[in-house]
């Protein structure tokens, strides 16, 4: 199996490789998913332009100030260096090594600053967004990526059988958020990304922020949280009920999700659409009679970010393919009453099929 480095050298000939198909004279990416992705290198975003150059031939070179130049070689201790000094202009370092003709692809969400003064440093060159080379690739995950995304899901799952086991009832909801971020660092995450838990009427909102609501015996929770490991991202939801037993629709409902989820791993494989998918997902809840409160598509790709290509969303008729990794989650929202989702992320594996990275409890599962 070839080494970490090894594979993103890889990651960056094929980037490059793109680059001159494009007929593109660069891709300048900054600090974020991509710069992990080519360089295997993680630092924050700041006022001080770090930038990672790469030309159609593969080369590649990282602008980093002075002060940064030791952390750029020891993440990246195989790619060339170009470092600045405070009274520097950095853009002008960038436009030097930049020498090839044509397009100059720049990362997705680089700072507007950062883009105007590149152009400015480039005139007349025209600027598009990385994701014009880097979609393709990022969306085939590798078998390096999709063992960093195995492990990232095991640790949710267990996180999750941890939370069960703790008193809901009586507690807000951000104090439950609270147990969850910490269950996750517990269980291997070293960051925390989101908590969502959505009591009663917040459960009809997918994507509720925790308050200070105060959960109740007789409440449906949605769980949905998540975060990262070594750069991979983890996503996982699940629908919970407080007290002893669940009302009969409230349990309705959660199996139509559940069935409907079903269907969607069942639909999701080598060579279907994205939007059959969701359909598959979605015809489930439309012939129980729900099909109004499934207002989102059924999934997201997943990878270095939490939301990436492949979406799984009508109109999407681009094909699964081996390495695809992307959630499953359908969910019904009845206003001013309860919601549930259960999410899953999974994986187009060689055989075609799609397997489930997450492998907690899929039950209606009761806590106090």
């Amino acid at each position: 199996m070839p080494s970490e480095r090894a594979s993103i050298t890889e990651r960056r000939r094929r980037a490059a490789g793109k680059l001159r198909e494009r007929g593109f004279g660069a891709l300048l990416v900054s600090p974020g998913a991509d710069l992990f992705y080519l360089a295997g290198y993680q630092i924050f975003a700041s006022e001080r332009l770090t930038c990672l150059v790469l030309d159609p031939d593969a080369k590649a070179t990282i602008v980093c100030p002075e002060l940064e130049a030791r952390r750029a070689a020891v993440g990246a201790p195989d790619i060339a260096r170009a470092t600045w000094g405070e009274t520097d202009d950095p853009y002008a370092v960038v436009a030097s090594l930049v020498r090839a003709p044509g397009v100059i692809a720049v990362a997705d969400q680089m700072w507007a600053a950062f883009v105007l003064k590149l152009q400015a440093a480039l005139p007349g060159r025209d600027f598009a967004v990385a994701s014009d080379i880097t979609r393709g690739l990022r969306m085939r995950k590798d078998d390096a990526e999709v063992e960093a995304l195995r492990l990232v899901s095991e640790s949710a799952d267990r996180a999750y059988a941890r939370i069960l086991e703790r008193p809901f009832a009586g507690r807000t909801e951000r104090e439950i958020g609270a147990d969850l971020a910490d269950l996750l660092r517990a269980e291997g995450h070293d960051e925390v990304g989101f908590t969502i838990v959505a009591s009663g009427a917040n459960g009809a909102s997918p994507h509720h922020e925790i308050g200070d609501r105060r959960i109740a015996e007789g409440d449906t929770v949605v769980l949905d949280f998540g975060g990262g490991m070594r750069g991979y991202r983890s996503d996982i939801t699940r629908t919970v009920h407080v007290g002893p037993t669940a009302g009969r629709e409230e349990q309705k409902v959660h199996d139509v999700v559940r069935r409907a989820q079903e269907a969607g791993y069942a639909a999701a494989r080598k060579d279907a659409t994205a939007e059959s998918v969701d359909a598959a997902s979605r015809r489930v809840i439309d012939d129980a009679g729900y099909g109004e409160f499934f207002i989102h598509r059924t999934g997201h790709g997943i990878g270095l970010d939490g939301h990436e290509h492949p979406y799984l969303v009508r109109g999407n008729r681009e094909k699964l393919e081996p390495g695809m990794a992307f959630s499953i989650e359908p969910g019904i929202y009845l206003p001013g009453r309860f919601g549930v989702r259960i999410e899953d992320i999974a994986v187009i594996d060689t055989d075609g099929s799609a397997r489930p990275l997450n492998r907690a409890d899929h039950a209606f599962a009761t806590v106090a």
